[in-house]
Formats: structure tokens, sequence, C-alpha cells
């Protein structure tokens, strides 16, 4: 599948590249999709939520009440889960949420990803470039003139390049990150992806290996 390279400004540069076949032409796969997302979003909570049980309680070990013949259940002292202010039964624990998943499900989940995105033709491809200092408002240009500043867009970058990024952090439908960092929730999360040439070689080297 070949695709126009595109500068800043919008325009055709002359060049066509081709995508790769076993990167962005392959059959996706959805669970493997499901479980990358999965644990990608597990790996996102905090996973500190506690409530205290019973034994956790201060109050009073007094029993209330006698045991039988009282016409309900049973509820022992004023910590008991039953009353109001006691504790809770079987309430959440601070845990790791996090789960194993194998590297070659991984780089087959953002295939995938990749291979939608492809399917859609929500692929647009640009030249390198850099910006002097950190605007918005120059981003937002270079989204117009790409057209894509109506859309959810994820921009790829070859290494981190703080004045790009700190130029889109402020609009909320706009994300920049690195192409070595690339996910399969981020990718599908897009509506379209905006990939620079180098990057799009970093891709190949890092899912093809």
């Amino acid at each position: 599948m070949e695709v126009s390279v595109l500068n800043i400004n919008g325009q055709e540069t002359g060049r066509k590249v081709t995508l790769n076949e076993s990167i962005f032409g392959i059959e996706p796969n959805d669970h493997v999709l499901y479980l990358d997302v999965k644990q990608y979003l597990a790996n996102q909570r905090q996973g500190t939520a506690k409530s205290k049980e019973r034994s956790e309680h201060s109050g009073s070990t007094r029993k209330l009440g006698r045991q039988k013949g009282g016409g309900g259940a049973r509820r022992g002292d004023i910590n008991s889960p039953l009353l109001k202010g006691g504790g809770r039964v079987f309430g959440p624990k601070p845990r790791d949420y996090s789960f194993k998943l194998n590297k070659k499900v991984k780089v087959l989940a953002r295939k995938s990803a990749l291979s939608y995105k492809a399917q859609e033709n929500a692929i647009v491809v640009v030249e390198d470039f850099t910006m002097d200092a950190p605007k918005t408002k120059d981003f937002i240009n270079i989204t117009k003139n790409l057209k894509v500043d109506e859309k959810k867009t994820l921009l790829l970058l070859p290494e981190v390049n703080k004045n790009v990024y700190l130029s889109a952090r402020n609009l909320q439908q706009a994300e920049v990150m690195t192409a070595s960092a690339l996910n399969s929730y981020k990718v599908l999360n897009a509506d379209v992806l905006v990939i620079t040439e180098n990057s799009l070689k970093l891709i190949d080297g890092v899912l093809t290996k």
C-alpha cells in the first residue's frame, strides 16, 4: 500500500512510501487487541482502593442482643456489617491489577491496530519536521493543513521533541508520542494517525525484528 508523503503545509512532496504489508496489511486479530488494551488499562489503575472490615473498626465488642429469638440476623457487636457504621463485607483491598502478556501477542496486537487504521485510510504520512518554539497556534495550523483538525489525532515522532509535545499538550483532540512507545490502545483511540517518515522506519524496525 503506497501513501503520499505530505509536508506540514498539506502539500504533496512528490514522494511516496510503501507501508509494510506485514505490519499494515495483516488480518487483524480482535482477541489479542482486547488483551493488549486490557493490559494497558489495567496498568493505569492505582489499585489503592481500601475499605475497613469488621476487625479494623474501633468500637465496643459487647454483644448487643441475644443470639436467638430476636427475629433477625445475628449481629454481635457494634462493628457488625449489618449495622450502620459497621465494617464492610469483602471490601476492596490494595492490589496490583497488572498481568503478564507475551511479547509476540503484544506485537500482533499492535500490527492488528495499525492494519485497522490502514483499512480505514486513516494514516497520514508527513515529512519530518520540528518546531523552533512551543506554540499551540502553529500546531493547530499544521493539523488544519493536513485536514485532521476535526479528528482525534495521534502524531508519531521518531524521538522526543519537547516543542512539538508542548504545542499539542493543551489540545483535547491531539496527542503526541514517540513511535517506540506505540501501543494498541492509543492507535485505536485515535481517529487518524499522523506518522513522520522516520517514525515509519522505526515502527518497521520494532515490529519486524
